[in-house]
């Protein structure tokens, strides 16, 4: 109500607050493409896919942008996307960035995949010298098309600390996001389970994509093969798939 009687043109929160939006709008009789002027989201907090943002910008028909910060470096001022959405810029004026082995510790060449750390450079009260985030990115150090020579953050893919061991085969949940979204008969909400009885099993429940009035519904047992066969492609892992009606997983409403 707030955002259609002001006709707010930003909006900054977590991208998954961003979606719980769209959903309590369109059930309040709004159309978000519609009745909104929103023209720029700022996104950040956790990770998230492409496909999460395309659907955002198409959804809300704004421009959606990534940022990037932590508590301990000043909060989500760290590093954002510029016009061109290839990456966060970091102030490297402020910030020196690293990435390293989280397993070793030991210092990756430029430009290859692994845990961010920082170092501040003006801080004086509380500095902080090569702080792990534990989240996992890999660092651009060429100049943007922008014309900004800030190394760029090229999305994070998680964190080390999140990743799921299952039968011995490294799993993010960020990768698991990335095929549910590409899939247009489910919808934005889901649930990851791994069951360590005996051998370790992952369960993957997801909402499916309300049917238009009028529409044919997919068959379950097709749609759900379909799934853990897209599934298995990107992890190299089998997940069983549970289909559930839409607005069956609580809702965390966490701006």
């Amino acid at each position: 109500m707030l955002m259609k009687d002001m006709q707010s043109t930003v909006i900054a929160c977590t991208p998954s607050y961003a979606v719980y939006l769209t959903e309590a709008a369109v059930q309040e009789g709004y159309d978000p493409s519609k009745d909104f002027a929103l023209r720029v989201g700022m996104f950040g907090a956790e990770p998230w896919s492409e496909e999460a943002r395309a659907k955002l910008q198409s959804v809300f028909g704004l421009k959606a942008y990534d940022c990037y910060g932590m508590s301990e470096l000043y909060g989500p001022g760290v590093a954002a996307e510029c016009q061109e959405q290839r990456g966060l810029h970091i102030w490297a004026d402020e910030f020196v960035i690293e990435t390293i082995d989280p397993e070793t510790g030991e210092v990756l060449p430029p430009g290859e995949h692994g845990e961010m750390v920082f170092t501040m450079l003006t801080r004086e009260a509380m500095p902080l010298l090569r702080y792990r985030t534990r989240d996992l990115a890999r660092i651009d150090w060429t100049p943007c098309a922008c014309g900004r020579s800030h190394p760029r953050i090229m999305r994070i893919s998680g964190r080390d600390d999140d990743m799921l061991i299952i039968g011995g085969v490294n799993v993010f949940p960020s990768q698991i996001e990335e095929v549910l979204m590409k899939i247009p008969e489910l919808g934005d909400q889901y649930q990851i389970v791994v069951d360590r009885d005996l051998l370790d099993r992952l369960m993957v429940r997801v909402e499916t994509a309300p049917v238009a009035p009028g529409a044919v519904a997919p068959d379950p047992k097709a749609l759900a093969h379909r799934v853990a066969q897209e599934l298995q492609a990107v992890l190299s892992v089998r997940a069983s798939i549970e289909l559930l009606a839409p607005g069956s997983i609580e809702r965390t409403p966490i701006i």
